[in-house]
């Protein structure tokens, strides 16, 4: 049996894996940062304890612990050295968990990667032995594996695609860049030409939409255009160019089997994936092999928590 931890800026998710990658039993705690890290690792030691009857413990019943952090983490050493929305900076979190949890080895890897691992040995990329995975969140997260491992470079940073540039001086991004793939692709790049567009359509039902829910999401301009908005297909459109872009570059530098898309864009289904694909393989470098598979990510959350449950398996 194996422990993952997923830590995140809002929760700390925590699950119980067997062997043959199933999550037997789960939990969850507010992460609040503020508090500092010895309060968090508190918190995750507490989780894993919930979760793993004491007297199997004991009998080392648990192999080890993993976890998966945002930010930069170095793997070898087991040190957070920076995680923004966490605050924290050269944290040795394994060492910090593992003083709390006597006899147990623990693991850290960056957040995106654990859940790459997750999708490759249990979900959407399962029986491929290269894949990319990319989450479309607020940011775009990216993990690759390459030989059934992880890719992390020479550094541990490796796989930051969101910050590869698509238009040169193009739009700033949060990491100091202008044009970031990260910028145009994200939800939150997917919104802001949202907005564009309602400023230049202002009769357009992406208006009427917002209006009526409070907000403008990622799924405004996607519902717009199933109501047969024009102006709403136009930034469905121009988005899924923009995803096709990075993901094709993804596809010329790595030539893996699988891509696997999740975060909640990912929920369109086909009506994203479908003309994805076909913009992907037509900007896609002409090898005469046989094309990288798209495919949505099916594990969700639990992405992460099973892939730190294995990164020493």
């Amino acid at each position: 049996m194996y422990v993952g931890i997923d830590l995140g800026g809002t929760n700390i998710a925590a699950g119980l894996v067997n062997e043959n990658c199933e999550i037997l039993r789960k939990d969850s705690v507010p992460t609040l940062p503020g508090r500092g890290p010895e309060a968090v690792v508190a918190d995750m030691a507490s989780l894993v304890m919930r979760l793993v009857p004491e007297d199997f413990l004991r009998e080392g019943g648990i192999r080890s612990v993993g976890i998966g952090s945002p930010g930069s983490v170095d793997s070898a050493a087991g040190v957070i050295t920076f995680a923004a929305n966490l605050g924290f900076v050269n944290l040795p979190l394994c060492e910090a968990l593992a003083s709390r949890l006597p006899g147990l080895p623990v693991y850290a890897e960056n957040d995106a990667n654990a859940a790459a691992l997750g999708e490759s040995l249990a979900g959407a990329a399962s029986g491929h032995s290269s894949a990319i995975c990319v989450t479309v969140g607020t940011g775009i997260g990216c993990g690759i594996i390459i030989g059934g491992k992880i890719y992390s470079g020479c550094n541990g940073a490796a796989g930051e695609a969101g910050h590869h540039v698509i238009v040169y001086g193009g739009k700033p991004c949060t990491c100091g860049r202008l044009g970031c793939w990260e910028s145009y692709a994200s939800a939150t790049g997917l919104i802001a030409l949202t907005k564009e567009a309602m400023e230049t359509h202002p009769d357009s039902r992406m208006r009427q939409i917002a209006e009526q829910r409070g907000k403008v999401s990622g799924r405004t301009a996607f519902d717009a255009m199933r109501d047969g908005d024009k102006a709403g297909r136009e930034v469905v459109e121009l988005y899924t160019r923009y995803l096709a872009c990075g993901l094709a570059n993804l596809v010329n530098i790595f030539q893996p089997e699988i891509i696997c898309l999740g975060g909640g864009i990912s929920n369109e289904g086909e009506n994203l994936l479908a003309p994805l694909r076909e913009m992907t393989e037509r900007e896609c470098f002409k090898t005469g092999g046989t094309p990288a598979v798209l495919r949505r990510a099916v594990l969700g959350n639990d992405a992460g928590i099973i892939g730190a449950a294995m990164l020493r398996r």
